[in-house]
């Protein structure tokens, strides 16, 4: 089961109104709950109970690419850059190094400015607009959700 896969299935869980679902695989053990307002907590475990053949994986291109969307009407001007996928949400490539960006920093086209770990996969989240950080919406080595607000962008 893909990223994707699991994505689709906690949007459709969500909007099922059920209160609780699991699934369980032969390496995978999937829990989704859903909040008092919808929300989905997804708890993926996973189970190993044979060593398995390692075969590259390649993290999917869909993935890094965040959605882009416009700021509430007061700020019109403004782009917000959006989580494409679930996980944990860090601000520099490793402990050691410099944040990708700040506020203040100038960004082009296709810069990383984030990482999300999702499975043990690193997905670099590069934007899609050029302009200048107004404000970093989520802290370092924060859980974040699909389609949750991560940057504000003045495109100008």
């Amino acid at each position: 089961m893909d990223i994707k896969e699991i994505q689709n299935l906690i949007k459709f869980v969500a909007k099922s109104g059920a209160s609780e679902v699991k699934l369980e695989t032969e390496d995978l053990k999937i829990t989704i709950r859903t909040g008092p307002l919808g929300a989905a907590v997804s708890e993926p475990v996973y189970m190993q109970q044979m060593p398995m053949a390692a075969s590259p994986v390649a993290p999917s291109t869909d993935a890094s690419a965040p959605a882009v969307q416009t700021a509430p009407a007061s700020e019109d001007h403004l782009i917000t850059i959006k989580s494409p996928i679930i996980g944990t949400f860090y601000r520099r490539p490793s402990p050691d190094k410099a944040n990708f960006v700040e506020v203040g920093s100038e960004i082009g086209k296709g810069d990383v400015l984030c990482v999300i770990e999702a499975m043990k996969l690193f997905n670099d989240i590069e934007s899609e607009v050029s302009g200048k950080i107004v404000k970093v919406l989520v802290d370092d080595s924060s859980p974040v959700e699909f389609d949750q607000p991560l940057f504000v962008v003045d495109p100008s």
